[in-house]
């Protein structure tokens, strides 16, 4: 059986709520050389503030990830503690439970969008993909990984960890590429999938076949890239759906399906990554009956959700059986005190406590428990498009892009 790393008495800080400097955690580091080996305490009282391994794991596992690699340099325990296995995972999982809203500021098409990434506990913060030395379009996001299109180079794709810099550039398909409506050459479906469990991922390409000079067939393409294999599988159905750009940019991963919410509205289509078969979920009458109000699909803790929205209210729905399409409203908003924005509200990301929207200009949260509107971000220049039009769910995971390669050797600026 695996175990977890020993970080017998490491010394933190005093309180809890306040990371501890660089000097006073390497000091204490080197003191640690000279201390004999013993089995750690529970806890152990010292003027100093020592806490038991445990609860060293437990803090360093909700730091930022950018900090986080920093400590390496503090002592060996601690540089080897961002590729070990159990506190990876756990890590990962506190990541998990904590959605964020990547956004990626678009000024023009010619120039190097800017990224952001919004966090309800530490706010708004930077980052770049120039790692990727390409200009490319964030197409999906799933667990942490990023799956962008090369934006001169049609067909050229990326799966990567903006916050370990780590990517992997993915083999070209043979296929022509496809689209329906735009003259780019894209797939009409981009979907990422990552597996937290396995660490493995799969990225899915879907459109319309088009020969060369004349309108699209209804024969649908499917291109899936397996990360294990290193290699696309192709497989062909017969599909008419149409989709919106909200509907291409908000794909859900959960119980081995990905899923996109059709233009009708009427029901999502999922793609099964184990058999290639796709399939359609029907939404229930509440939900697609009437007039005036949208449908958004997001990913709640696991689970397939829709978000309805109409000029008073929010609903949130969540799918509780898959293979009994048995839906059930999970929550009920009041968008009064919102009301000048609705028709430009988008939602992004959620989980239970709280969930982040997207308007033309600005970046909301939702607190559910205290029915509270908060204000993350704002855009001061007029942007030449919405901040929601290029708004993804993320979390801040450690997940490595290649199986078996250590992240914390990737340089983080």
């Amino acid at each position: 059986m695996y175990k977890k790393p020993r970080l017998s008495h490491v010394f933190l800080s005093q309180q809890l709520g306040a990371f501890p400097s660089y000097h006073s955690i390497k000091q204490t580091c080197s003191s640690m050389a000279s201390m004999p080996k013993q089995k750690p305490t529970s806890i152990i009282s010292s003027g100093n503030g020592v806490f038991p391994e445990e609860v060293v794991l437990q803090i360093l596992a909700r730091l930022p990830v950018k900090p986080l690699f920093r400590f390496k340099s503090v002592c060996k325990v601690w540089y080897r503690l961002v590729s070990d296995k159990y506190f990876v995972q756990l890590y990962n999982n506190v990541s998990v439970d904590n959605p964020m809203v990547l956004v990626e500021l678009l000024r023009s098409f010619n120039v190097q969008p800017s990224y952001i990434c919004v966090d309800r506990m530490r706010g708004v913060s930077e980052f770049s993909l120039d790692f990727l030395k390409d200009r490319v379009k964030v197409k999906a996001s799933c667990n942490g990984l990023l799956c962008c299109a090369s934006i001169p180079d049609k067909g050229i794709y990326y799966v990567c960890n903006p916050m370990t810099r780590d990517y992997r550039l993915l083999p070209r398909t043979r296929e022509r590429p496809m689209t329906r409506f735009h003259p780019d050459n894209e797939a009409t479906l981009v979907g990422l999938a990552y597996d937290l469990c396995n660490q493995k991922f799969k990225v899915v390409l879907a459109g319309f076949y088009r020969p060369f000079g004349r309108r699209p067939l209804d024969s649908f393409i499917c291109l899936v890239y397996d990360s294990d294999s290193n290699a696309w599988t192709r497989s062909l159905s017969s599909q008419t759906e149409e989709f919106t750009h909200m509907n291409r940019n908000q794909v859900v991963y959960a119980n081995g399906l990905l899923h996109w919410l059709t233009y009708s509205c009427l029901y999502i289509l999922a793609l099964d990554l184990n058999s290639l078969e796709w399939r359609k979920i029907p939404l229930p009458n509440k939900m697609v009956d009437g007039a005036g109000h949208r449908l958004h699909l997001l990913e709640l803790e696991g689970s397939v959700s829709v978000i309805q929205i109409s000029d008073a209210w929010m609903t949130m729905w969540v799918l509780e059986d898959l293979e009994g399409e048995k839906w059930r409203e999970a929550d009920r908003v009041s968008l009064k005190c919102i009301r000048g924005m609705v028709p430009s509200v988008f939602p992004i990301s959620q989980n239970s406590e709280f969930i982040f929207l997207a308007t033309q200009r600005q970046i909301l949260v939702y607190h559910r428990r205290s029915r509270v509107w908060k204000e993350m971000y704002f855009v001061k220049n007029i942007s030449s498009y919405p901040l929601w039009f290029s708004a993804h769910a993320f979390r801040g995971t450690i997940v490595p892009c290649h199986p078996g390669v250590d992240c914390s050797k990737e340089s983080l600026i």
